[in-house]
């Protein structure tokens, strides 16, 4: 018969009681570490969450609640592991392939910081509808490039070309004769490819917005005042109850963009067939009615997008529930009965219409490309007056990261655009060249030809810049290995040793000349662009035919970049694509380019609805669901151990977390990007005020970095000083300095007693190995000692397990978020 557990041994009496239990819960980086490796256990075990994330600990820790006595000195370790939110299967590699769409949300969060008293400025709301604008201006353009493969290239030259059309060929239906050998009918038919596109794009980001946004976030304890406990976070916009939930404006933006592309399919059918119902004597009137019918509601559905892209923005104050069900059903709807009823329309038997020369996409990309040069120029003048206005030490190009990323999202929209048009142009030409005389099919617009044709100055210019780039680095490496020895107390200097170890510094320090590389990628990026817009409608020719009477190096030149400008963007998209798969599988790529993509993706959709889902929406709300929830269940004492990218999950969770539980809370951060990354580029949310007001907000907090660390370094808050050598004192109360270092890295120059083996260079990795990483971890323990005393469980705010379902005003606070 089996017997009952014994409870763990009561205390005699005037004995002091076992202290609180204490844990600490590690968050992994961009590596995606197993659980197995951040517990060092082979077997762990899951307590809590799902497949996709969730938390582990060792076997034998389980159950550490039920017997606190055991852990007595040390801390229950378990781990949240993320990493399958942003990897795990290689499809999602092809989320890459929407690259701009994600430069652009992230516009949206690199403007400049506001001051935390009083209401934001109307610029606040004046850059993010900028930014909205520019989001949907890409939208508009990648259905467009998809118009101009389908419709002009294929549908209306090719098909309408013998050359193409022949008796055994693929398209031998289209032979002329045949009841789809119109061109209206053709064109009804190819505009079944880009409206694929768009209802492709609607179906990945409704989803992931039912996997992420759309999560009711749980119902906060209200203060007696009736304020949310996440109202008492000193300002902080991540703090913020409504900032991790995404529902409602992902929602509306979601249908204005399936709407805007639905949109763009109908005209790019509709405009030739008006065209040619104007031009023709012998055109009924009733098609004559059915154009200005077509016409007058293509602008009633444009006039509807842009309304609900400009009429709200993002609201963070609270929880919004509602989803504003009128636009999020009816446009979309719409839209996609108007492009129907566009078929039918060009579908409509013209007898005598042919398609001669090119569908009038020259017009329409320039237009859409001065459209957004003046957008990004209005958003650089806005973001200039924000940062005057608030000054932020350290901010990217002073306030200008938001700008250079809505250019760089805006180029990498128009290059990828017109290099897929050029290879399709190039491949249905054969070994002719599009847009030159004799050639049997006109090929696409010229405006793309020319923005092909800039990759490869481009790519010299930043070739250039590197090497600049590079030379700088060299010459900080000789200067450091003079004095790397010196650091070492009795070491024997040894030139090829100091070499690696200078060498090391100097590559972690490129991290901090990158905001000059990309404000440089971005001039020379808005001058080619320029140049491009200028030559096409100037010329109305491709490069090499606008270049033929010019000097024959400038001829030459002209023609290679034209050639190879299509075949790199060709190559540069299918290598991304390979890269990116490789990424989500093997962790050893992802140390390589994980940083970028998760910088990217941790961010909500704000501006663009089909930019790849943000995985901090997810893992924001776990980790605040589990410190809440255990301190409260326990009294216990728990240190947030964030390492890299876990380091700012950490953080964000930390701010989410109601007073009585951050006062059980510490935070330790090593390898974090906080501030050298996430507070130049996004200021706003990360800059010196954010990170100094959570510094106040927790009882301690201590960051470990190395100056070999590409990533990490100091958050530079708290009377901290970065050149401190490691030797602050362990544990620092909430005055005192933030930041332990640089930690030396390797932990010895050469062999002694305790190091046989030549140490290895860490960089960016082994932080946990380093003896101060447990010294401040057991201090900040201590610390945290008198706030978690048995019975002091008042105040702890663990939230109500109900979901909110409270209906907010219906007007939001005034430039609450853009």
């Amino acid at each position: 018969m089996p017997q009952p557990a014994l409870p763990e041994a009561v205390p005699p009496d005037g004995a002091s009681p076992p202290p609180p239990l204490a844990l600490e819960l590690f968050v992994h980086g961009v590596a995606g570490a197993a659980p197995g490796e951040l517990l060092r256990d082979p077997h762990p075990v899951r307590v809590t969450g799902d497949s996709t994330a969730a938390v582990f600990r060792r076997a034998e820790d389980a159950d550490a609640e039920a017997h606190p006595g055991r852990y007595a000195g040390r801390p229950v370790p378990e781990a949240y592991c993320w990493s399958r939110l942003t990897s795990g299967n290689g499809a999602r590699a092809l989320w890459l392939l929407l690259l701009p769409f994600m430069v652009a949300n992230l516009a949206h969060w690199a403007r400049p910081a506001t001051a935390p008293d009083g209401p934001p400025p109307r610029a606040v709301r004046a850059y993010g509808l900028l930014v909205r604008l520019l989001a949907l201006s890409l939208t508009v353009l990648l259905v467009a490039a998809a118009c101009e493969v389908a419709l002009d290239l294929l549908a209306w030259q090719c098909a309408g070309s013998r050359t193409c059309v022949g008796p055994r060929g693929g398209l031998a239906f289209l032979r002329p004769g045949s009841w789809w050998a119109q061109p209206g009918r053709r064109l009804a038919l190819g505009a079944l490819v880009p409206a694929a596109l768009t209802g492709l794009l609607w179906f990945l980001s409704a989803r992931t917005w039912s996997a992420y946004e759309s999560q009711p976030p749980p119902a906060g304890t209200p203060d007696p005042a009736g304020t949310p406990h996440s109202a008492d976070h000193g300002g902080a916009p991540l703090g913020r109850p409504g900032f991790w939930y995404g529902r409602r404006i992902v929602a509306r933006l979601r249908a204005a963009h399936t709407a805007a592309g639905l949109l763009t399919v109908a005209l790019a059918v509709a405009a030739p067939a008006v065209r040619e119902d104007l031009r023709s004597a012998a055109t009924p009137a009733a098609l004559l009615a059915a154009g200005w019918a077509v016409r007058a509601l293509l602008a009633a559905g444009a006039v509807g997008v842009l309304w609900v892209v400009c009429r709200r923005g993002r609201t963070e104050a609270r929880p919004d529930h509602r989803l504003d069900r009128a636009a999020v059903t009816l446009l979309p709807s719409g839209a996609l009965a108007l492009l129907a009823a566009v078929l039918l329309y060009a579908g409509w038997s013209r007898p005598g219409w042919t398609s001669p020369g090119r569908l009038p996409g020259d017009v329409a990309f320039g237009v859409l490309m001065l459209g957004q040069g003046g957008c990004v120029l209005a958003l650089a003048l806005v973001a200039r007056r924000l940062h005057r206005r608030t000054p932020t030490p350290g901010a990217v190009l002073g306030g200008l990261g938001g700008p250079a990323a809505a250019l760089l999202g805006c180029a990498l929209g128009g290059v990828m655009s017109g290099g897929v048009a050029q290879r399709v142009a190039d491949w249905l030409d054969g070994a002719a060249t599009p847009g030159t005389p004799g050639d049997p099919l006109p090929g696409p617009p010229v405006l793309l030809s020319w923005q092909a044709a800039v990759l490869p100055p481009l790519l010299i210019a930043l070739a250039l810049v590197a090497a600049v780039a590079a030379v700088r680095a060299a010459a900080i490496r000789r200067r450091a290995a003079a004095t790397v020895a010196a650091e070492y107390p009795g070491a024997v200097p040894d030139p090829d040793r100091s070499r690696r170890i200078a060498g090391a510094r100097a590559a972690a320090a490129l991290t901090d000349t990158a905001p000059w590389f990309v404000g440089a990628v971005c001039l020379v990026t808005l001058l080619l662009g320029g140049g491009a817009l200028a030559g096409a409608w100037g010329s109305g020719r491709v490069p090499a035919e606008a270049a033929r009477d010019a000097h024959p190096l400038a001829a030459a030149a002209a023609r290679a970049a034209q050639d190879s400008g299509s075949w790199l963007i060709g190559f540069g998209m299918a290598a991304f694509v390979a890269l990116g798969r490789r990424a989500y599988r093997d962790p050893a790529s992802r140390r390589t380019i994980g940083i970028l993509w998760d910088v990217g993706t941790f961010w909500p959709r704000a501006a663009h609805p089909f930019a790849p889902p943000c995985y901090a929406e997810r893992a924001v709300p776990d980790l605040t669901w589990r410190m809440t929830g255990w301190t409260a269940r326990t009294g216990g004492r728990l240190v947030v151990s964030g390492h890299s990218q876990g380091s700012v999950l950490a953080a964000a969770a930390v701010w989410q977390l109601p007073p009585g539980t951050r006062r059980r809370v510490g935070l330790l951060t090593y390898g974090s990007p906080l501030a050298r990354l996430y507070g130049r580029w996004f200021p706003a949310y990360f800059g010196p005020g954010p990170l100094a007001a959570l510094h106040q907000d927790l009882d301690c907090w201590r960051n470990l970095w190395r100056a070999t660390d590409p990533i990490g370094g100091p958050v530079g808050v708290g009377g901290s000083a970065p050149g401190s050598g490691g030797s602050g004192r362990a544990g620092a109360d909430a005055d005192g300095p933030v930041d332990r270092g640089p930690l030396a890295d390797p932990v010895a120059y050469g062999r002694d007693a305790l190091h046989p083996l030549p140490a290895p260079i860490l960089r960016h990795t082994g932080y946990q190995a380093d003896p101060a990483f447990t010294a401040e971890r057991d201090a900040l323990l201590a610390r945290l000692a008198d706030a978690a005393r048995p019975g002091a469980r008042e105040g702890t705010g663990l939230p109500v397990q109900r979901i909110s379902k409270a209906r907010a005003a219906p007007a939001d606070p005034p430039g609450t978020a853009g």
